[in-house]
Parts: C-alpha cells; structure tokens; sequence
C-alpha cells in the first residue's frame, strides 16, 4: 500500500509551499504586524492631533520592539512546554493589547486588566490547542 496512513491513523496533509515561501512567511509576518502595530500606537498617541517627528519616532521604536519580540517568541516558546508555551505567547499579546490601549490614555489600571483579560483568553485557546495536540513531551500527535 503506496499511501498508508501513519500509526495514529491520521495523514498529514501536503506542504504545498517551498522553503522559500515558509522563510519569507518566517519573518515577513512579524514585520508588517510590526509596522501596522507601530502605527496604531502612534496613532492613538496623537490622539487626531498633527504628525510631528515624535510621533514617527515613537511608532518607529514601538514596530521595532514588536517585531524583535514577536520573532523572539516565535523563536523560543516552541522549546518550551505546553504550559509555558501557551504562557508566553499569550503574555506577549496581553501586553501589546494592554499597551495599545494604554496610549489612548485611560488609566493604567484599566489598560492593565484589558491586556490581562486578553492574555487569559488567549492562554485558555492555546493551552487548549497544545494540549489536544501534542503528548506529554511536546510531541506532535495529528
């Protein structure tokens, strides 16, 4: 039999894109969610007001520090356990919510339970994923 199916009994399906393709994916995702992050904050900055130097800068610094930290949780969170995994992945978009949020300027305690509440939706979605899809090493079964 030419196509059996492997001894979970689940067929991967094919990967129809190049190495190529997955490695722009790799890094080309984590810059343009940088730069359209970097302009919402900049934008809830200014708040309707004027463009001015400051302004650019600060979206600027703010896409850089996403995209570094995007591609360094996506980087190192797969070394790491279900529960740490899924910690960290949802910490990073916690925090970038709550921080967006915080530049409309409501108060920080406000900003802080938005990114927290986001967070924990999140953690519960991953963790969910990670544990209905890996064994206890981390281990992909489907």
């Amino acid at each position: 039999m030419a196509h059996a199916a492997p001894a979970g009994g689940f067929a991967r399906t094919p990967d129809v894109f190049s190495p190529k393709v997955h490695l722009a994916a790799r890094y080309g995702i984590p810059v343009v969610l940088g730069l359209v992050y970097g302009y919402w904050a900049a934008a809830n900055r200014r708040d309707g007001g004027p463009i001015t130097g400051w302004n650019l800068l600060f979206g600027f610094v703010t896409a850089l520090a996403f995209i570094v930290l995007c591609l360094a949780v996506a980087t190192f969170a797969p070394l790491l356990k279900r529960e740490l995994h899924s910690g960290v992945k949802s910490g990073f978009a916690g925090a970038a919510v709550g921080f967006l949020y915080s530049q409309t300027g409501v108060s920080v305690l406000r900003s802080t339970a938005l990114g927290l509440a986001v967070a924990a939706g999140i953690f519960l979605v991953f963790f969910y994923r990670y544990y209905t899809h890996e064994d206890g090493e981390g281990n992909r079964i489907r």
